[in-house]
């Protein structure tokens, strides 16, 4: 698994993004991928120094439609805190 494999997307919603200010940003990774894994994808995508990550699993809602019942993916979140020393990710730079 590359580290493109683990991180999937970036999380955009207002609270991302006033999480932006104290250096957290938010990314939805691969299920199985653990702390370590997902701290070293970050630094070696975007070259920048983590602090810490915090995860969290969502479950995915079941949903209907008429009499078809379906659910939507599992999915797990990760919260990565940089250093006070690193530079942001320009990636998120225009969206504040």
């Amino acid at each position: 698994m590359t580290s493109y494999d683990i991180i999937r997307k970036p999380v955009i919603t207002e609270k991302s993004m006033t999480a932006m200010a104290d250096k957290k940003y938010t990314f939805i990774v691969q299920i199985n991928a653990n702390k370590v894994q997902i701290k070293k994808a970050v630094e070696e995508i975007f070259g920048v120094k983590v602090d810490k990550v915090q995860t969290l699993r969502t479950m995915g809602k079941t949903k209907r439609m008429g009499v078809h019942v379906g659910k939507r993916a599992d999915f797990k979140k990760a919260v990565v805190t940089l250093t006070e020393d690193s530079k942001s990710i320009e990636f998120f730079e225009g969206m504040q």
